[in-house]
């Protein structure tokens, strides 16, 4: 599995990730969405140097003019619900991409150990498409693992791209170990050495999903 981390060089994303660690900036819900977005926004065109292009002749009001657009569109399939602003920052990019969203959460024992659930998928078919596979936080991997699964019931992509904006060690490790596909690409902003008991990146930024949009029970 190739890995591209985006903050490996000076980059306008590292100021995005900045802003969504800083605590205090934490507090508007609305900045931190945008951030995830605009993150998003930058992978989806760093993505797009990998596609497959085609020369298309356009007519203009003087003459022609031939330029080279993706000969296919990616299929954007994220993880319900953190993973929204993200894919909707791809989507900003790729704006006839077909779309693939799968539900899947921790479900927590007394003792605070978990399990990933899984409860639902909507993709189109997947067979030897390019499928980019989100969501922000990479901590232990077995979520994306889970939903990579879920998705090659559809079919086997053609190439796998995986975005997420802060992983684990240890979560990239789990992904290399588990998705042995050669055509599979991580592409991801930051990182971060630690993962506490409870799963959690550090210093990562805290639970994405409350940041964004509350939270929850």
């Amino acid at each position: 599995m190739k890995i591209q981390n985006l903050c490996s060089y000076n980059s306008i994303v590292c100021q995005y990730l900045a802003e969504m660690r800083d605590v205090e900036i934490q507090k508007d819900r609305m900045r931190f969405r945008k951030n995830m977005q605009r993150i998003g926004e930058i992978m989806a065109y760093e993505i797009s140097k990998t596609l497959p292009y085609t020369d298309r002749t356009t007519q203009t009001p003087l003459g022609t003019s031939v330029v080279p657009v993706p000969s296919t569109q990616p299929v954007l399939a994220t993880i319900l619900r953190a993973g929204l602003p993200l894919h909707q920052g791809m989507l900003e990019i790729f704006d006839n991409a077909e779309n693939a969203f799968i539900s899947a959460y921790r479900a927590y024992e007394p003792d605070g150990s978990f399990t990933i659930q899984f409860e639902h998928i909507s993709t189109p078919p997947l067979e030897n498409k390019i499928v980019i596979l989100s969501d922000p936080m990479l901590a232990t991997g077995a979520s994306m693992v889970l939903a990579y699964n879920a998705l090659l019931k559809n079919g086997t992509p053609a190439h796998l791209h995986i975005a997420t904006i802060i992983a684990s060690k240890e979560g990239v490790e789990y992904l290399t170990l588990r998705i042995k596909n050669n055509n599979t690409t991580l592409w991801v902003a930051a990182i971060d050495d630690e993962l506490t008991s409870k799963s959690y990146i550090v210093p990562g930024l805290g639970d994405a999903g409350d940041l964004a949009y509350g939270n929850k029970k």
